[in-house]
């Protein structure tokens, strides 16, 4: 059955973007259909999924004489038919984007325009007028029912509740997203007042009212390329809704499909799900020709289907790892039912939930991922495969697993401090500081970790996701790595043979984009980054800073050349602290680990040697990143030259004709 629905849904696909690419329309993608009366719908009733649908042409936002950005006026009529009559998730957007389509974006909050990654970056170039169904605490949501304009980002600049103010006695009428009645959302954008206006109201209004829902005062122009796509999307969680695109125009230009103002369908409702349709028709039919003996048959009948629908059939890779396996009752109930209040966080692998272990106190992180998901599976198997059988102090420990119908679920120990990144960009000014003594413990804590995956277990581990968010604290605020759903493994003595780029932008080492290969120096690398944002307290670029501060790896390094205070870009409070030694060690360690050449960089090894004082950066460690002739060396040559005293690294490089 399921074989035979995907088969459906990928020659609808095709059918909708022959069709709309040879009649100069839309460009769909994901789960965009046709509903009533031939009307776009952006989404069915799969949970969990987004669909868009672009313009094939761009439009100009610039005049031609002047090179500056124009006025323009977007109008569009929508509805939203919900699962639920009182509630929905997650909403939809009008987008005007610099692409043809937003590649790589995310369903539930992210109403499929951005992702974890892309989400606040300001090179996006999208402005995005957000129909929001569902309060995200995250971005910043007033409530589940309201209008938003954003930029770059989920979080909007500006919102207001869904409703709109009464020409003729001024007043405030609220207006419900979800209540399947057809509105209008119109646009106005003016060039010289440099303000954008945006009004909701019901579609039997032919004329929008005087008075804006959300009015913007800021210029677009730094937004707004010379040509941009504009498009629809939107997305569900774990409650559907059905979105539909009903017709817009531009500045008066009408676009297919076409809907008369002043007048308003009537939209069917949330189709019922086959299966609870196939129940009811049952139900009926037996009630009113069977006898009661046959009723009681009849429930022994859907007791054995409800028991073959539960009942797991175990695969090898399950038997291998039988022990660990918990019960989807179990974590049901650990986590009341999988509810939105216990969600600790949702990644590219999957939600988070915490819970309680029923019958004892213990805390658990549950990971849920799909089968749906396109690497869901084989992820699933790397960390089971990976953490399973990994014990260390600073990793997290997997505690089992379970899987149920199409959902995966490993479960871990609960980290109660959450992950580092919200200690070190701090997004809220209550967040508290990290003292010099904790910091260096993480660090030392993270080292670790990947001296132990590296160098101690009976396989090399590469971790090829190490980053501030994958680092979690306990409840000692020691760090704990995590996040092994990239993990490779290969047996000591061989190389990793990979050709896929896996990571987070900013912390993949340049090697790695060339040849896709990831090995331990490749993990050894973002560390180094890692180990900078630690102790700078900042992200690797700020947009916002000065122009020699925006990258922070550039920054630390030139300071150093000038021979100027490295500690100028450690954070306030770190300046401030007695422990100028361990604060210039790790900045200077962590450029050495970041350091463009593969061979420049220490193991891990060489790097706790380092940490723990055994071992003393050299003097001349400027010089030994700047000799080209070490780049060619192998690894092994380096640390040799690394792990000696200054005065024998100095006579080395002498003696070589330096």
């Amino acid at each position: 059955m399921s074989r035979e629905l995907t088969l459906f849904e990928a020659v609808l696909a095709l059918f909708l973007t022959l069709f709309y690419n040879s009649h100069g329309y839309f460009l769909p993608t994901g789960s965009v259909g046709i509903g009533f009366n031939g009307y776009f719908t952006l989404t069915n009733t799969t949970q969990h999924t987004h669909g868009q649908a672009f313009d094939n042409e761009p439009v100009s936002f610039t005049n031609s004489s002047t090179n500056l950005t124009t006025s323009f006026s977007i109008n569009f009529i929508f509805a939203i038919v919900p699962e639920h009559n009182h509630q929905g998730s997650h909403g939809m957007a009008f987008v005007i984007s610099p692409t043809r389509g937003l590649p790589g974006a995310s369903s539930d909050q992210y109403l499929g325009i951005f992702n974890e990654t892309t989400n606040g970056k300001s090179s996006n170039n999208v402005i995005a007028i957000e129909l929001d169904i569902h309060k995200d605490q995250e971005f910043g949501d007033i409530d589940d029912n309201h209008v938003g304009i954003n930029i770059n980002g989920m979080s909007s600049v500006i919102s207001a509740s869904a409703g709109y103010y009464d020409d003729e006695d001024g007043r405030f009428k609220n207006l419900s997203l979800i209540s399947r009645n057809v509105m209008r959302l119109s646009i106005v954008y003016s060039q010289p007042d440099k303000q954008l206006n945006v009004t909701l109201f019901p579609a039997e209004i032919s004329v929008p009212p005087r008075k804006p829902l959300l009015s913007l005062n800021q210029d677009l122009s730094p937004y707004l390329l010379e040509e941009m796509y504009l498009g629809f999307t939107a997305s569900t969680g774990s409650v559907g809704a059905i979105h539909y695109m009903m017709g817009w125009f531009i500045d008066g230009e009408s676009s297919y499909p076409r809907l008369e103002f002043g007048k308003q369908p009537n939209l069917p409702p949330y189709p019922k799900k086959a299966s609870h349709k196939t129940r009811t028709i049952l139900a009926i039919c037996l009630t009113v020709s069977m006898l009661a003996a046959f009723v009681a048959s009849w429930f022994g009948f859907v007791f054995y289907l409800r028991h073959k629908k539960v009942k797991e059939v175990l695969e090898e890779w399950e038997i291998q790892y039988g022990p660990h396996r918990f019960s989807y009752k179990e974590l049901y109930n650990a986590t009341k039912g999988f509810k939105e209040k216990q969600l600790l966080g949702k990644g590219g692998f999957g939600q988070v939930y915490k819970g309680n272990l029923p019958g004892s106190d213990a805390e658990i992180a549950v990971k849920r991922t799909s089968h749906d998901s396109r690497q869901g599976m084989r992820e699933f198997l790397a960390e089971i495969s990976t953490i399973g059988r990994l014990r260390h102090p600073n990793l997290v420990r997997l505690l089992g697993y379970c899987r149920h119908k199409e959902h995966l679920y490993l479960v871990y120990d609960y980290m109660p401090n959450g992950s580092l990144d919200k200690y070190l960009y701090r997004n809220s000014e209550n967040q508290e500081r990290l003292a010099w003594e904790t910091r260096f413990n993480i660090i030392k804590n993270i080292a670790s970790a990947l001296l132990y995956l590296h160098q101690e277990w009976v396989q090399v581990i590469i971790h090829r996701d190490i980053k501030p968010a994958n680092v979690l604290i306990d409840h000692e605020m020691n760090a704990r790595l995590g996040d092994f759903g990239l993990a490779k493994m290969y047996d000591q003595g061989f190389d990793p043979q990979t050709s896929k780029v896996a990571g987070t932008f900013g912390y993949i080492a340049p090697e790695l984009l060339r040849t896709g290969r990831a090995t331990t120096s490749t993990d050894v690398y973002a560390f180094g980054l890692v180990m900078l944002e630690v102790v700078c307290g900042r992200r690797l670029i700020e947009r916002r800073a000065v122009e020699k501060e925006e990258v922070l790896v550039d920054w630390i390094l030139e300071l150093w050349e000038k021979g100027e205070d490295i500690l100028d870009a450690a954070e306030d409070n770190i300046r401030e602290e007695q422990n100028r030694g361990q604060v210039e060690l790790v900045l200077k360690l962590g450029v050495l680990c970041s350091h463009q050449g593969v061979s420049i960089r220490p193991a891990m090894s060489t790097v706790m040697q380092f940490l723990n004082g055994v071992s003393e950066l050299p003097d001349n460690l400027l010089d030994v990143m700047r000799d080209e002739k070490l780049r060619g060396l192998p690894e092994t040559s380096v640390e040799m030259l690394l792990g000696l005293n200054s005065s024998t690294i100095t006579h080395s490089l002498v003696s070589n004709g330096r």
